[in-house]
């Protein structure tokens, strides 16, 4: 005989008339079930899916670099069922509940936030992001962990992101150059010896240097003000514009991009580069 799904949670899901989140969090319920649930989502833990939660994240930033709002929404809500999914895995384990997690970052925020929930003096944004930096070591203390600045700056974010993260913690304590302008000498001495390190032909020391003046970008973007992983998206993104534009031309004209000469695609590189001007 052939069992049939219990109707609680399936039912819950497909009633549109609950609550939105309420329906949700019985869906994943109803995925996750071992007897009737998706064999696939039944499989997954905390570590298989963490790829995906990390991809939403990326897909999320890319509607908003893009100005797609309904596309965001969207992207949102796959991020959303991220958060959802690590819930329902870590409520079978006995370890919390999506209520626990909306619990906590609610606290956190109001602890984080003394200018607004509590008596505190008023702060300008700067003064903020120092009070803000205060109270997390503060939270670490009482969790029990080491008191380094560069706590909490995680392994697994983008490495470029991470550096930007390292040397703004680094240089509250003064571990910093004084202005943009002495951040460019140190890339100029990193060029330097890239080039050395190119010229020798010493592979294993040339990554290394590449990576020290990755770094430093990473460094001069923050003193200039500029997120480092949105600036090098944006420039992906117009290469991306400007190269499809060779490859359309190209074919709209009968010729094969495969056997082009770089002055060829080099000028219609510079027609994209001043058609994006002009339309500005």
């Amino acid at each position: 005989m052939t069992a049939t799904a219990p109707s609680s949670v399936h039912a819950i899901a497909l009633d549109e008339t609950r609550p939105p989140l309420e329906r949700l969090l019985a869906l994943m319920g109803s995925l996750r079930d071992r007897d009737f649930g998706c064999p696939w989502d039944v499989e997954q833990d905390f570590a298989s899916i963490a790829p995906y939660t990390i991809e939403e994240a990326y897909e999320v930033a890319d509607a908003i670099d893009r100005g797609d709002i309904e596309d965001l929404r969207d992207e949102l809500g796959d991020l959303l069922f991220q958060v959802v999914f690590h819930s329902q895995i870590a409520k079978e384990g006995g370890h919390f509940v999506f209520d626990d997690v909306a619990r906590a970052i609610t606290d956190k925020m109001i602890r984080r936030h003394p200018h607004v929930f509590a008596e505190d003096e008023s702060r300008t944004a700067a003064a903020q992001t120092v009070a803000w930096e205060d109270q997390k070591a503060r939270e670490r203390a009482q969790k029990g962990r080491s008191q380094s600045l560069l706590d909490d700056v995680p392994v697994a974010l983008p490495a470029l992101k991470r550096a930007g993260k390292l040397t703004k913690r680094a240089a509250r304590v003064g571990f910093d150059w004084p202005d943009a302008e002495r951040v460019f000498e140190k890339f100029e001495e990193e060029a330097r010896e890239l080039r050395a390190a190119i010229a020798a032909g010493d592979q294993e020391n040339i990554a290394e240097e590449l990576g020290d003046l990755l770094f430093v970008c990473a460094n001069l973007a923050r003193k200039l003000g500029v997120e480092p992983e949105s600036a090098l998206r944006g420039t992906n993104a117009k290469f991306d514009r400007r190269f499809r534009f060779i490859e359309e031309t190209m074919k709209a004209e009968g010729n094969r991009i495969e056997e082009a000469s770089l002055d060829a695609m080099e000028a219609l590189w510079i027609e994209a580069k001043a058609g994006e001007k002009a339309s500005t």
